[in-house]
């Protein structure tokens, strides 16, 4: 499947992720211009065939882990990110002023 120009655009935002850090879905979307597009940052990144992509690097904004309905993916995603030095509270969430990485300020050219 080609990807779209608006998925590499914003799949560019998410490669740019360091390791031990999340960015928000809405906030890759702003990152690239689009504040209305988080769901699609979302899709870009179902269909992405890039195994190096970091896509567990990317949650909700309450720095939670989305539900994908793909059994252990969940799982996989926190086990991910617990390896990389990343918390989460008794809640399941991330804290963002700790592990949090503002895409806006690191758009890629």
């Amino acid at each position: 499947m080609a990807v779209k120009p608006l998925h590499q655009q914003l799949l560019a935002i998410v490669r740019t992720i360091p390791f031990g850090r999340v960015a928000s879905y809405g906030a890759i979307a702003r990152a690239a211009g689009l504040p209305r597009h988080a769901r699609h940052v979302g899709i870009a990144i179902k269909v992405a065939e890039d195994p190096e992509l970091p896509w567990w690097r990317v949650v909700n904004g309450d720095g939670r882990i989305s539900p994908r309905g793909l059994d252990g993916s969940d799982d996989l995603q926190k086990l991910l990110l617990e390896h990389e030095g990343v918390s989460f509270d008794d809640k399941g969430r991330i804290d963002f002023d700790r592990f949090g990485w503002r895409a806006d300020d690191q758009i890629p050219d």
